[in-house]
């Protein structure tokens, strides 16, 4: 999550229940964010231990796939309203009512027609989190059948220069936001037949058993490692460390490790980030290479200096996935709050102010000197740094410094996935960065902190007839109370006549036992 976070404390691991609150203590951003994650991961956990990998229920189940025909160029699908869950993550598909306006005496009259009512489901071209472009022929339905229909599922983060809404104005504008949100995205996307090595006429459990295969492969295989900078047979050397052999930076920092492009080492780079990413400046508008801006920072920690690399983002490029080079600042203009870039952006982001695009700040240095005024790069006998598209190129099997003695190290002979990113916090208190170790204080290597991807089946197209269907459904577990049978009533009738015939009993012996006092 691209957040102003202090660390990631959850450990699954571990198996904590709770997070629990001591009075007169420091409250933590970390610990709050830890227990949404426990919470989460339990729901989640129970969701998917009784539905299973992924099913909706009995006569809600949503994401029911259909052909559209009649009207249009483009070969279309449509996307039924209702709930469905992938590894326990509930998604609903069902399309949002418009609201209602009030309407005036007369304005009817005078604004026209009434706009006409939107459609009853979503579509393949406008589902809300894909951002299809028709213009695009990678993003068309294939041509060729047959070919599946499945879901993508994962999480992002969303904060206030994105949603707007999530920013307090009470606070004021010099203030900064406050809690950011984690966004569940859903992409109903095409898969060729082709890639799950199936022809036509496959059959159901075909067609399931490719397509798990299919998405089993597409996990990454990346792990990382990270440590702060320590010189050669420190073990055995009883002289004091250097300086220089720890953590040097002026602050406690998290660092954010991001694949940009993905694939082998050959192909795959990085970037990185002392503040996880978070450093953002909301675009008001482009002009060529000029970028005119919301505002320039707060301060000079988090504001922009020429020689800083930026990611131009907005909704649309943050859930297709898709990266483009990273673009340098090449002058400032603080009157105007505008900013040269090295580049004109990509003409697919940044220009529809509905999708509310800002600048992303990275930290790693520009060249053979940063010229930035964010610290020094800490790069030291390894001469510059090797970019490509602005991105830092992956060096496997050796230590790559980021500044400040911070190093992580890739393991050789992997595969990386755009966007998937690691955590580094860094302390000033120990000199050290947070990362697992061994009992010989050797660094562990990990898997991405994140993205995390899901997938589901939905359909299988065979050719211009319905879609076969490949959705699961449950139905609920609780059930009527079960209507006694005959023995059973026998019995409840048997038990009630002794009941009865014991009460005659006792009032016969009461009334007895008095007349025989009364005539004594």
């Amino acid at each position: 999550m691209h957040a102003d976070i202090s660390r990631l404390t959850f450990r699954p691991d571990r198996h904590y229940s709770a997070v629990i609150a001591q009075q007169g203590r420091v409250q933590l951003d970390a610990d709050a964010n830890e227990q949404a994650a426990i919470q989460l991961l339990q729901a989640r956990t129970v969701a998917a231990d009784l539905i299973g990998q992924h099913g909706g229920p009995r006569g809600a189940t949503g994401f029911r796939v259909g052909s559209v025909r009649g009207g249009r160029e483009l070969d279309n699908l449509s996307i039924g309203g209702g709930r469905y869950y992938v590894d326990g993550i509930p998604l609903d598909a069902t399309r949002p009512l418009p609201g209602v306006p009030v309407v005036e005496d007369g304005q009817q009259a005078e604004d026209g027609e009434a706009a006409p009512e939107p459609p009853a489901t979503w579509t393949y071209w406008d589902q809300p989190d894909a951002y299809r472009d028709p213009e695009r022929p990678g993003d068309r339905l294939p041509a060729q059948f047959p070919y599946l229909v499945h879901l993508k599922v994962w999480e992002r983060s969303v904060t206030a220069a994105e949603d707007p809404l999530l920013r307090e104005v009470a606070l004021g504008s010099a203030m900064p936001d406050t809690a950011a949100r984690l966004k569940v995205v859903w992409q109903v996307l095409p898969l060729a037949a082709g890639q799950l090595e199936l022809t036509d006429g496959a059959s159901r459990d075909e067609v399931r058993t490719a397509f798990d295969k299919w998405a089993r492969a597409q996990a990454p295989t990346a792990r990382m490692a990270a440590r702060s900078r320590r010189p050669e047979h420190t073990d055995e050397d009883p002289c004091p460390v250097p300086p220089d052999a720890q953590y040097r930076g002026p602050e406690n920092q998290m660092y954010r490790v991001e694949i940009h492009d993905g694939g082998t080492a050959e192909d795959a780079t990085f970037k990185w980030s002392r503040e996880n990413g978070s450093v953002t400046f909301v675009v008001d508008g482009l002009d060529g290479t000029w970028a005119e801006l919301a505002s320039l920072g707060g301060d000079d920690k988090l504001d922009l200096n020429v020689g800083d690399w930026v990611e131009l983002v907005d909704t649309a490029y943050i859930s297709r996935g898709e990266p483009l080079p990273l673009l340098r600042v090449e002058e400032v203009d603080l009157p105007g709050r505008r900013v040269r870039l090295s580049g004109e952006p990509d003409p697919s982001v940044g220009r529809r102010p509905g999708l509310h695009p800002y600048l992303r700040r990275w930290d790693h240095p520009s060249g053979a000197r940063h010229t930035g005024g964010h610290g020094p790069s800490g790069r030291t006998g390894r001469g510059a740094p090797k970019l490509r598209h602005g991105a830092l190129r992956i060096e496997e099997g050796g230590w790559l410094p980021l500044e400040d003695g911070v190093l992580v190290y890739f393991e050789p002979g992997k595969t990386y996935r755009s966007g998937d990113f690691w955590t580094v916090p860094a302390r000033t208190a120990t000199g050290d960065v947070e990362w697992p170790t061994d009992a010989a204080r050797r660094p562990l290597l990990r898997s991405p902190d994140g993205i995390e991807v899901h997938y589901a089946p939905l359909a299988w197209v065979p050719g211009e007839g319905s879609p076969v269907d490949l959705r699961l459904s449950f139905g609920p577990l609780a059930t009527p109370v079960p209507a006694a049978d005959e023995g059973e009533l026998a019995a409840e009738a048997a038990a009630e006549e002794e009941a009865l015939a014991a009460e005659l009993a006792a009032s016969d012996s009461h009334v007895t036992g008095t007349d025989e006092r009364n005539g004594q």
